[in-house]
């Protein structure tokens, strides 16, 4: 595979994150091609020409169309508020592009399924912006449940939780509205959660949800009146399994004291796995195995024996990082392409995660089917 064209449309939090990785990808990991970073996207063009100054891109626009239609650009990024994704996407997979879209796919389930369906019919590679299961000590997990060091899967529990909502005065923003955002919490935090939750456990099979709006009006930015939030600030489910395995799954963006608290037991019938990404370098696992009086948690520092963790440095205990992960994730999106296979996760794979959040937000203590 010739050296790709990388196309990065916005430059917040995730765009920097989405630059950053595809500059360091070639040097991490030896056995994908040096990505050209080729012309980035953003409004008004005086930001636009700094950013792409600031992070590494040869030309600027401020214009989304022009850029998934550039005969240079290969990979479109997608870093953009939620209601921009679905057109932004199935523009550049008609211009032939393969896109890495940040999550969730889009504000609803038609638009996400409408990205699927292009994504089918391009040919072109996909990714949904995933990155917490590229972490090794994640990685390490599935190993060891594909391995059967906790015996057969009875039962799963996640929590996804942060603060960033949490004060009841602070200032209503786009993420409040359905129109902007879509769902709240569910689709801002809780997907992360449920792509862990699959990627362990196998596909859901069934929700029982409840969502609830905790603070339901913020104060207005311009001043005056409060502004109504139309999304969930909590949301709370029993998951069923396709395996017949059983789950509990709550997420909150008004927890105080949490700032990146995404923590996951999967517990088996010889013991458990525990994992907090506030401790992300971390893994426990327990196996009842050995005296009684011996039993107990073993904490997993991770480490070169951890792929690809020895990519980024050879020393045990020395950490990764949040924005590595998104380096891994961007490896694996030039391998799929290079090897013409499917991303995971793909627009396929995405829309059923998709499905599980819009099941939760419409359940209302009801049993939906999957």
């Amino acid at each position: 595979m010739s050296a790709p064209g990388i196309g990065l449309i916005g430059t917040g939090f995730m765009g920097k994150c989405h630059a950053l990785a595809y500059g360091a990808v070639r040097a991490v990991f030896g056995d994908v091609p040096t990505p050209r970073l080729e012309l980035l996207c953003d409004t008004p063009s005086d930001k636009a020409s700094a950013m792409a100054g600031q992070f590494g891109f040869a030309r600027a626009t401020v214009d989304w169309r022009a850029l998934v239609s550039d005969p240079a650009v290969d990979i479109v990024c997608i870093t953009t508020p939620n209601k921009l994704h679905a057109e932004m996407a199935i523009a550049a997979l008609e211009a032939g592009k393969h896109v890495h879209c940040e999550k969730p796919m889009a504000l609803t389930l038609d638009e996400a399924r409408a990205m699927t369906e292009a994504a089918k019919k391009s040919g072109r590679r996909t990714m949904v912006g995933y990155n917490y299961i590229r972490n090794p000590a994640y990685q390490h997990a599935r190993r060891l449940i594909g391995e059967g060091a906790i015996g057969r899967l009875i039962h799963f529990r996640g929590f996804v939780d942060e603060d960033y909502q949490a004060d009841p005065d602070l200032p209503w923003t786009w993420r409040a509205t359905k129109a902007e955002a879509g769902l709240g919490a569910l689709g801002d935090m809780g997907c992360h959660m449920l792509s862990m939750a699959i990627g362990l456990m196998g596909p859901i099979s069934s929700v029982i949800g409840d969502i609830r709006t905790v603070h339901e009006t913020r104060p207005s930015p311009e001043g005056g009146e409060r502004r109504p939030v139309e999304n969930d600030d909590i949301a709370s489910a029993i998951l069923t399994f396709a395996g017949g395995q059983q789950g509990l799954f709550s997420t909150s963006r008004s927890a105080w004291g949490r700032k990146n608290s995404m923590i996951f037991e999967v517990h088996g019938t010889k013991g458990m796995i525990r994992f907090d990404q506030e401790r992300m370098n971390e893994l426990h696992l327990f196996q009842n195995s050995g005296p009684s009086a011996e039993q107990g948690f073993r904490t997993i520092l991770t480490g070169p024996a951890h792929p690809p963790y020895g990519n980024f440095t050879p020393a045990p205990g020395h950490q990764l990082g949040f924005n590595d992960l998104k380096t891994i994730e961007a490896a694996e999106f030039l391998r799929a392409i290079a090897a013409g296979t499917e991303a995971w996760p793909s627009f396929r794979d995405a829309l059923a995660i998709e499905e599980v959040i819009h099941a939760i937000a419409a359940s209302q203590g009801r049993r939906i089917d999957l």
